[in-house]
């Protein structure tokens, strides 16, 4: 138990002192505060109002006697979202996976039950629609390609449940790839060691200014708890993905009709034809646009195997798997031109291999 104690003196007669009054201006600290520190207070209250806290739940039949029960809402989890515009409501995949229900919470405590508008698995993105209170305004983008290593980075989220939770740090590099959610390598993630804490998922990631650079999605960590590296999607990428999830309900992805060796074909196929760096065409779709730029897949008989077209760049961007090539593409549009570089070598292989072979065998011309 605790105990307060508090000096009493005796009662006297009373004396009146004339102390001239505080003025408003006297309660303003803010001129104890460094110019740093201003700013930081500056960006927190600008931009924590568009930073919301979500709820999951899961629907189940409770049966307490053993016979048909209700459905009741159970929560599953919790994490962070931001306001994107004037009804959407963007956050990680992974916050309101496998959820039946989700309600918004706002930085004025109001509460809104939320639908969902689409998700993106394999970036681990989703967006979600409610009403939101007219003092909530959306945060404004910048742009990630000019991120710079060192520079300083906010976030803002809801760590362990606690509401409007600011931390700061750096950018610590650019670029990086971790496996993400559904087992796709998620890449250009941004890197950070402002803390992010189970909670802070689906938050923002802010430059100096308060604009959005990133939505902080995972962390590195051999226990689970923060241990100074965690990352963040990159706005660029959030803005193309977030566009097509508000317009669609999911992503429509540029597409050539290519279907590629993966890596462990290619090492087998290597003991056979020789090195390959790049990757090998194993079939493509009819009437695709791979097929009509003349691409050529790999062809394997009885007599042996064929080698097609090995793509070794798209866009001037060197590739080496299956992977590489749909990071590509998913930066492109539908209806943009691609550049494919294929090697030489391999169609002279091609064409050596033929000669010794067609005496055995009739090939396609």
């Amino acid at each position: 138990m605790r105990r307060w104690w508090f000096a009493m003196r005796p009662a006297a007669a009373a004396t009146l002192i004339a102390k001239p009054c505080k003025s408003l201006a006297a309660d303003d600290r803010s001129h104890e505060l460094s110019g740093d520190e201003q700013r930081t207070v500056a960006l927190f209250q600008k931009c924590s109002n568009s930073v919301v806290h979500i709820n999951t739940f899961v629907r189940k039949e409770t049966s307490p006697y053993g016979f048909f029960g209700s459905l009741q809402d159970i929560k599953q989890g919790t994490g962070s979202g931001f306001l994107w515009d004037a009804e959407h409501i963007v956050t990680n995949y992974h916050v309101i996976k496998d959820a039946d229900k989700a309600t918004i919470v706002f930085a004025d405590h109001s509460s809104f039950e939320a639908t969902l508008v689409g998700t993106e698995p394999d970036h681990d993105l989703a967006v979600l629609r409610c009403q939101t209170p007219a003092a909530c305004q959306a945060l404004e983008k910048g742009v990630s390609s000019k991120l710079q290593v060192g520079q300083k980075v906010f976030a803002i989220g809801n760590p362990f449940g606690l509401d409007q939770t600011l931390t700061n740090g750096i950018v610590s590099g650019l670029g990086r790839e971790m496996q993400g959610v559904n087992g796709t390598l998620m890449r250009n993630l941004v890197q950070t060691d402002a803390a992010i804490n189970p909670g802070n998922s689906g938050g923002p990631l802010l430059d100096s200014k308060g604009r959005l650079i990133g939505v902080n999605t995972m962390i590195a960590s051999p226990s689970g708890a923060w241990a100074g590296v965690g990352f963040a999607i990159p706005v660029d990428t959030v803005k193309r993905i977030v566009q097509q999830l508000i317009k669609h309900g999911y992503v429509k992805r540029a597409y050539l009709g290519l279907h590629l060796a993966t890596e462990q074909l290619n090492e087998h196929l290597a003991r056979s034809v020789g090195q390959i760096t790049g990757v090998l065409i194993l079939k493509m779709d009819p009437g695709s646009p791979a097929e009509k730029a003349g691409l050529r897949p790999f062809l394997q008989t009885h007599g042996g195997i064929i080698v097609g077209d090995e793509i070794v760049e798209l866009n001037g961007h060197e590739v080496q798997s299956a992977d590489d090539v749909m990071a590509i593409l998913d930066e492109q549009h539908i209806g943009d031109t691609i550049q494919a570089a294929t090697r030489e070598k391999v169609k002279a292989l091609m064409s050596k291999r033929l000669k010794r072979m067609r005496s055995r065998q009739r090939w396609p011309p």
